[in-house]
């Protein structure tokens, strides 16, 4: 009988929840990866640094097994067709895996589990990839939050040795599968993909940035942050390992974790966010949509230094400063009145660490309409966050190098103008709607 561990944002063999006790309870446990063809065929770049990091990782990851005469099963179709499969062609007992919190991973797990059921295979599921889920971090009532700050409090209030313990799977290595590879191993170029620049090294989080984080973090022209972010996403590294080792150098840090988790608790009790506001008075909004201006937008020519640096960063490497994306994204939706969900998509598009929840819920926050966001009549002035957070211009010219001269573009909108016009738009569309109701 053989056990499957299927990897898909856990791409890592220790301290990992679903490994470990798949390894705990079973001696022939196989590793799987799908590159999932309803993912992969929507990806317009076949340059994409995202599926290139998990082909890399994957080749790491299989590497480390033949130390223990074991492969990782890799394919490029869809889950429904390479279990069908497997099913067809080994006697399989069990499939573990770890929970998954977006629409439409619950939608591929709960066929999977009908599919493996019809077959008498268990199919187990864990929490691996946040520290807290679902309704684990709830009101005294039982109700979810939406306010960060009660949340973050009960959160801490419930942290103990116990959430931030490893799932050692060492021990139990000699339970990996040692039975041959039937499967190829796909290039990039099989999956239709392309190598890109991205580098797959296993993370290294460092002590300075994290005792420093508080200071430094707001600051895109230093190496403020950890860069870990593609790391969480993908499951290179635990978050329990993270969590535990950040906890006593910076609260600051552990609170940008302790945001991870509130945002997929609350895709997980309010999937809606997915597809529209939080708020729902806010659906209302009269956006402008103009398409040049979000061209221009997501170009870095909108004429706002520090607007057009955070473009083209993102746009060149895949990433983008966490200050720089709020400010991008408030220019977006409050001085030019595009949809949240334009930038979002484009966001959803090009970075490296794209995480639905994640990004789903920064949008919402810069654009007014989310659970605890910033209020409507907030409205980054770009010139002040550059006097604030890149004095020096360093990361503007580093980005922008025509700034100062003639060829730089003309601002695409006047800030007071914009000011103006965005408090009244959503002003009358919350009056509407509050009349409405």
């Amino acid at each position: 009988m053989k056990t499957l561990v299927w990897l898909r944002r856990d791409l890592r063999i220790d301290d990992n929840a679903a490994l470990y006790h798949a390894l705990s309870e079973n001696n022939n446990v196989q590793l799987v990866f799908i590159f999932d063809k309803h993912i992969l065929d929507k990806l317009e770049n076949k340059h994409d640094r995202r599926v290139d990091f998990i082909h890399k990782t994957l080749q790491r990851l299989n590497s480390q097994l033949k130390e223990f005469q074991s492969s990782i099963w890799v394919f490029y179709s869809t889950p429904e067709q390479v279990f069908k499969e497997l099913i067809s062609k080994h006697n399989i007992e069990n499939v573990y895996t770890n929970h998954d919190y977006e629409p439409y991973a619950n939608e591929r797990d709960s066929k999977i589990n009908a599919l493996l059921s019809n077959s008498n295979i268990v199919f187990k599921t864990f929490k691996d990839q946040c520290i807290f889920e679902k309704s684990e971090v709830v009101k005294d009532d039982g109700l979810p939050y939406t306010i960060f700050t009660p949340y973050s409090r009960k959160w801490k209030q419930r942290l103990n040795s116990t959430s931030l313990a490893s799932y050692s799977c060492k021990e139990n290595y000699k339970n990996f599968s040692k039975e041959e590879n039937t499967y190829s191993f796909p290039t990039i170029q099989d999956i239709g993909f392309q190598l890109t620049d991205i580098r797959a090294e296993i993370p290294v989080a460092d002590q300075n940035t994290i005792i420093n984080y508080k200071e430094n973090r707001d600051f895109p022209s230093i190496a403020g942050t950890s860069r870990l972010s593609m790391h969480l996403r993908f499951g290179t590294i635990s978050v329990r390992k993270l969590a535990k080792w950040a906890q006593p150098l910076s609260e600051t840090y552990l609170n940008e974790i302790i945001w991870r988790d509130f945002y997929m608790m609350i895709l997980h009790h309010f999937p809606h966010v997915a597809q529209t506001c939080f708020k729902k008075d806010y659906e209302r909004i009269e956006w402008r949509n103009n398409e040049d201006e979000f061209k221009k937008w997501c170009e870095g020519k909108t004429g706002y230094p520090i607007v057009d640096a955070g473009m083209r960063e993102l746009n060149t490497t895949g990433f983008m400063h966490n200050r720089v994306r709020m400010i991008v994204a408030s220019f977006l939706t409050k001085h030019l009145l595009i949809d949240y969900r334009w930038g979002e998509a484009y966001f959803a598009e090009k970075l490296n660490d794209f995480d639905l929840s994640a990004n789903n819920g920064g949008w919402q926050w810069a654009a007014g309409c989310g659970c605890d966001a910033a209020p409507y009549f907030r409205v980054f002035n770009p010139y002040e966050q550059t006097k604030k957070f890149d004095s020096e211009l360093k990361y503007i010219i580093k980005w922008v190098p025509e700034y100062g001269t003639s060829a730089y573009a003309k601002e695409i909108v006047e800030h007071k103008f914009a000011r103006e016009r965005v408090l009244a738009t959503y002003k009358k569309a919350l009056a509407e709607a509050k009349n409405i109701v």
